[in-house]
């Protein structure tokens, strides 16, 4: 199993930002899961997590090798390419994959309305013939 990341290579992001959005995009799927299923602990102490992970994520992912893959888009339009292959394949948003925007405090300028920009997208991790569906059409990140 894998997790592919695809990140915009036209922002010209410098290695630390683009280090941070990759981090972001690997925690987004993890922290999703988790608001969704934790319980706070009746003492106040801290929060219980209830859920089920998928028996081959947990088995071929968490206690294997952790595999990514960080590929490049050339721009925003080459990066919603992936966002439309995954629906195509029936996969949910916010759950299979979800788009990672940046506030744009720092380096990028802002180029939605909200005052953000699109910086990648990230996969849940996915079986190798799955991930190549997706990432067949895209360059390793160079």
């Amino acid at each position: 199993m894998k997790r592919v990341f695809i990140m915009r290579k036209d922002l010209n992001m410098s290695h630390g930002k683009l280090a941070a959005q990759v981090g972001h995009c690997a925690e987004a799927y993890w922290t999703h899961g988790f608001r969704e299923h934790c319980k706070p602990i009746d003492d106040g102490s801290g929060y219980v997590l209830y859920g089920i992970i998928d028996k081959d994520i947990f088995e071929q992912y968490i206690c294997g090798s952790f595999v990514k893959v960080i590929c490049q888009a050339r721009n925003k339009n080459h990066l919603m390419k992936a966002k439309h292959k995954a629906l195509e394949m029936g996969l949910t948003e916010g759950v299979h994959f979800g788009l990672i925007y940046d506030n744009c405090l720092t380096e990028l300028e802002p180029e939605e309305e909200d005052g953000t920009t699109l910086t990648g997208i990230w996969f849940y991790p996915m079986d190798d013939e799955e991930a190549n569906q997706i990432s067949k059409k895209y360059h390793l990140y160079t």
